[in-house]
């Protein structure tokens, strides 16, 4: 590519981040870096009805977090801003007034009255606008001004004829321009829609790589014919297809479908989410699942992009998540997932990174811990009962040999981990002439007092420590033998 690539995102600040729209934004970051080009976000603001307090913070945060960084921005002006539409709106009406010069629009003082007067000309029933105000005179509009008259500025498409664009994930787009209608480009209170808005920002921005979704597709030559007008270079488009709930809906915001900082609330890191939402409706040559950011800055191809919907799967996010997480450090688990812990029955009770050790291999997102871990909330009483084992042929009795036996060897181990202490039980259960789970099970049930556990019985005794596990041992081997004295 000759030309330097520029790309953006221009989200609009109207609540949280929706997963389709960061993927969105991560393909024209993909597309960028890997051309080397700039990454420009744009905050598209001039719906102001639909404005939420505090979401452009989010914008940032949520780039920020999923390793998406800008190369341009409100924050980071290049000599293109401001980066912020409403605060563009005088450079809208600029070009507005020059595209009625030019011929591609025109002044609309249409009353609501009359607009809803005009009967549907579809089968939606919808009103087609009849260009009735472009018959006026110049003198005629000119009065109109003059004297107040409110208005809007709408785009003057061709009636006849066919509007045709090369699509670089689609092919040749057309559409005849008899079904388009003429759009409002600047509204009553002289704020641009985004139909005029996204098209001048572009020009002016050197945005070359349009990227967003499908739903632009078949209205992407409503802006074609603007470029035309002002005789303007168009910009190449990548549309993408919609990212699905199921097979019948798309995931929506308006649902509160797939916000990023929700799966982050349940346990999810954010390299795996970024990660998944690449792999929705895009695929690398080589078929690996599990890509870093670099991974998928080197190997994002416009020709891996489906025209094909994509399925939400969370089970599949689910999986992907825990082989980040395998691959984490004690250390680093517990930086991750520190809020988890914390908010946990194992808050100021145990070591962390023994924890931790405990759990990476045990859960897919962090959301698990509190479930894995509430075993170890307390120790009391349980019903010995949970000693029976059918499968693996243990019953009361043959439990209570094994702890007795377990008691007499274990104070004698003075290097207390888990691989030296499973040596010593491996070798215990050879001397008793038992299979090694009549010990182990026994053990873990025994000093745990739970069914289910983070951990086999030698991990739960390294992280009980010495004095502990024995204290406990000492418990349910007083428990078995109340109860087969009764």
């Amino acid at each position: 590519m000759e030309e330097k690539v520029r790309t953006r995102f221009a989200p609009s600040p109207t609540g949280f981040m929706h997963i389709g729209n960061l993927r969105t934004c991560l393909y024209a970051y993909l597309f960028a870096k890997q051309h080397g080009g700039d990454f420009v976000l744009r905050i598209e603001d001039t719906d102001r009805e639909r404005y939420v307090e505090g979401a452009i913070d989010v914008i940032y945060r949520t780039l920020k977090t999923a390793g998406i960084e800008h190369d341009e921005g409100p924050d980071k002006d290049k000599g293109y801003g401001p980066y912020v539409q409403s605060e563009r709106k005088s450079i809208y009406l600029e070009y507005a007034k020059k595209l009625i010069d030019l011929g591609g629009a025109y002044y609309c003082f249409c009353t609501k009255e009359r607009l809803a007067s005009l009967g549907g000309d579809n089968e939606a029933g919808v009103h087609k606008y009849d260009k009735h105000c472009l018959s006026l005179s110049k003198e005629e509009v000119q009065e109109k001004l003059a004297a107040g008259v409110p208005y809007v500025i709408r785009q003057n498409i061709p009636t006849e004829g066919v509007s045709e664009y090369d699509d670089m994930v689609f092919g040749h787009i057309s559409v005849p321009n008899a079904d388009m209608e003429d759009n409002i480009l600047i509204k009553s209170d002289g704020m641009p829609t985004y139909n005029f808005a996204n098209v001048v920002d572009d020009h002016l921005m050197k945005i070359n790589y349009v990227i967003r979704g499908i739903e632009y597709l078949s209205s992407t030559p409503k802006y074609n014919l603007m470029y035309d007008a002002f005789g303007w270079e168009r910009p190449h488009y990548m549309h993408l297809s919609p990212i699905m709930k199921d097979a019948q809906r798309k995931l929506s915001k308006r649902y509160g479908d797939a916000n990023f900082e929700d799966f982050l609330a349940k346990g999810y890191l954010p390299e795996a989410i970024v990660n998944y939402i690449a792999l929705l409706g895009w695929s690398p040559k080589n078929n690996d699942e599990k890509l870093s950011m670099q991974e998928l800055i080197d190997q994002f191809s416009v020709d891996g992009l489906s025209k094909s919907p994509s399925i939400f799967d969370e089970a599949k996010m689910r999986w992907l998540n825990g082989r980040y997480i395998k691959e984490l450090t004690p250390a680093q688990f517990v930086e991750k997932a520190r809020a988890f812990l914390d908010a946990s029955a194992v808050n100021g009770k145990y070591d962390y990174e023994k924890i931790a050790k405990l759990l990476i291999p045990r859960v897919e997102t962090f959301g698990e811990i509190a479930e894995k871990v509430e075993p170890l909330a307390e120790f009391k009483e349980y019903n010995p009962t949970m000693f029976e084992h059918k499968k693996m042929k243990i019953t009361m009795p043959l439990a209570l040999s094994s702890l007795l036996a377990c008691r007499e060897v274990l104070p004698s181990v003075e290097d207390w981990t888990d691989e030296t202490l499973k040596a010593r039980l491996n070798d215990l259960a050879a001397e008793l002439g038992v299979k090694t789970g009549q010990v182990f099970l026994p053990l873990r049930l025994a000093i745990t007092g739970a069914a289910t556990t983070p951990g086999g019985a030698t991990e739960m005794a390294e992280l009980f420590g010495k004095e502990e596990t024995l204290k406990r041992l000492d418990f349910s081997i007083s428990l078995l033998q109340k109860a087969l004295a009764l």
